[in-house]
């Protein structure tokens, strides 16, 4: 094989890894359909990804920044020729082989190939078997880059590599700054369409009598007790009084959306459209991501209704959204007690005719808690 041939490979290797490496830094930054910023990207990739490995809410922002720094460092470090041998070439393979052993350990855990890893955030979703196949081939092309690479490499300039990296890293934090833990913002507001909806449905006994016995014809007889039916679950505290004070009462259906989001703005929609159809539809809630906030008015227009609401940042809301779960949530309760829980997009999506059989079903009918 000619020098040149070699330096034709060696540079179409360099740019295919290098470009690999810096997609999947973009990536977690990207905007996406629920993402509008930086900070909302990476803040989903740290509860999505980081939080499931046992990482803390406090260095889980920190850890991220910093390893979306280094693959960006790294991404344009194969394309320098200081110490590209020697140092960049080795690490860059190292922190592959640490991905493939998480990876690795991650789908023998769940006991199956599910669920996005996170590599390309959630611009390009991959399963775990997708992205250990992708860095492997990685190494492999590191691996044949390495033995192409001149074995007596010049001696390069290390500050080049310590200022790329420190640079990369700095840039992440100057353009997802990690802020504050936010203050519930008190954003509420009273439902339009039906003035009932913004009240809590009356309290009931959750009893009711049968119809009583004949009496015998003499008052020295005592009448039986009557027998009693319940006809609504008991009282349940579902967790989440501190968003809304009546949530624990009667009927209630629990969103958890994002303004900006159209799947969301879809599933309100078919929600507006099953309450106007049925009295008795239970009242909505809906906790909205701290995301494009000032898109709310324009979502509740595509709705048809406007709904009680409250907005919480994005790491609050996916925490209390539930591990695993995505946009949109729908839940359904009922005395605080969950009945139906729609998440996603997929399996589990928001299901309109469902919902509407579920809440008009007496509760003798419905799963015993």
């Amino acid at each position: 094989m000619t020098t040149n041939t070699k330096n034709y490979i060696a540079w179409s290797l360099r740019i295919v890894i290098a470009f690999l490496f810096i997609l999947s830094a973009a990536a977690k930054l990207s905007k996406s359909e629920l993402f509008d910023s930086p900070y909302f990207a990476i803040s989903t990739f740290e509860v999505k990804q980081l939080y499931p490995m046992g990482f803390s809410e406090n260095f889980a922002p920190y850890f991220s920044r910093i390893l979306i720094g280094i693959e960006l460092a790294l991404g344009f470090l194969l394309l320098q020729k200081h110490f590209l041998r020697r140092f960049v070439i080795p690490v860059t393979t190292l922190l592959l082989l640490v991905f493939v052993g998480h990876l690795t350990y991650v789908t023998f855990i769940s006991g199956g190939n599910i669920g996005n890893c996170g590599c390309f955030g959630e611009l390009l979703p991959m399963t775990p078997i997708e992205a250990i196949i992708k860095n492997v081939v990685a190494i492999g092309l590191l691996a044949w880059l390495y033995m192409l690479l001149p074995k007596n490499e010049k001696d390069g300039n290390f500050w080049i590599l310590t200022t790329v990296l420190f640079a990369t890293i700095l840039g992440i934090f100057m353009l997802a700054p990690i802020q504050p833990k936010a203050v519930e913002l008190p954003a509420a507001i009273t439902d339009t369409e039906t003035p009932a909806d913004s009240t809590a449905l009356p309290e009931t006994t959750g009893t009711v009598d049968l119809p009583e016995t004949i009496e015998k014809a003499t008052d020295t007889v005592k009448k039986p007790d009557a027998p009693k039916v319940q006809m609504e679950p008991a009282p349940h505290k579902s967790g989440y009084k501190s968003y809304f004070a009546d949530i624990d009462k009667g009927k209630k259906l629990l969103c958890f959306l994002v303004p900006g989001c159209d799947h969301c703005r879809d599933a309100a929609k078919e929600i507006t459209e099953l309450r106007r159809k049925d009295k008795n539809f239970p009242a909505v809630r809906i906790i909205f991501m701290n995301e494009e906030a000032d898109l709310i008015p324009e979502f509740f227009k595509y709705a048809g209704a406007e709904y009680p609401y409250k907005i919480i940042d994005v790491i609050p809301f996916w925490n209390v959204l539930g591990s695993g779960k995505d946009t949109p949530g729908i839940k359904y309760l009922w005395n605080g007690n969950e009945y139906k829980y729609y998440w996603g997009i997929t399996d589990n999506k928001f299901n309109p005719e469902d919902l509407e059989k579920l809440i008009n079903k007496p509760f003798s009918e419905l799963p015993k808690k």
